[in-house]
């Protein structure tokens, strides 16, 4: 599906249709340019789903954990890293074997760690710099 937002509170619906989705262990990648809407979607995607803490982006500390109801949400920044072997040291497999969902903004530093089920979302700006499409795979 292909969503176009206008808003943060745009971006936030888009982000609770997924939140109603994931499941234990789920991965979501985020892909797309520095200042689309990757943040944006995981505020939206802790708050449908309870989490209290504040999110930002975890650029410097990579990896940032959210208590929310059913599981822990897990917000990796990969920007930083090399290889899947970083990946693997911030706590990729661990998370998973806990249930956690791992919410990865830049999924390809971590090659083959990411799952085949993984679910995909990409940002891109629109034709106003407040517009932005997202979609959902």
């Amino acid at each position: 599906m292909t969503y176009e937002t206008r808003s943060e509170n745009e971006t936030w619906d888009v982000a609770k249709i997924v939140a109603e989705t994931l499941r234990p262990g789920d991965v979501v990648c985020l892909e797309g340019d520095l200042g689309s809407g990757k943040t944006t979607f995981t505020q939206g995607l802790c708050a449908a789903l309870g989490a209290k803490r504040a999110v930002t982006s975890p650029t410097f500390c990579i990896v940032s954990e959210h208590p929310a109801g059913r599981f822990l949400l897990v917000h990796m920044d990969l920007y930083r890293l090399r290889c899947e072997d970083d990946v693997l040291q911030v706590g990729w497999e661990d998370y998973l074997s806990r249930g956690a969902v791992i919410v990865a903004e830049w999924p390809d530093r971590a090659g083959s760690l990411v799952p085949a089920n993984a679910r995909h979302v990409r940002f891109a700006y629109g034709s106003a710099p407040d517009v932005r499409t997202i979609t959902v795979e």
